[in-house]
């Protein structure tokens, strides 16, 4: 078995300040190694893959929101 593949399976067995810790842990890691981060603040890292994931997400919400105008006659 990958080694993500052991941590994602751990992750849900974790507890809030456990998660908390691994999360930190991860900004870490992406702070010391300085890719793709778009934005580093006091609230976190924002990196270009979480950018990529929440357009991923406005976008299939704005398909499914079209498709229902769509079957609606709005359009």
């Amino acid at each position: 078995m990958s080694n993500v593949a052991e941590i994602q399976a751990a992750l849900p067995t974790l507890g809030n300040d456990e998660l908390r810790q691994v999360e930190q842990s991860v900004r870490q890691l992406y702070r010391a190694r300085n890719a793709g981060i778009i934005f580093d603040d006091a609230y976190g890292v924002w990196t270009e893959a979480d950018q990529a994931s929440a357009a991923a997400e406005v976008f299939e919400m704005l398909d499914r929101e079209e498709g229902r105008s769509d079957a609606a006659g709005t359009r």
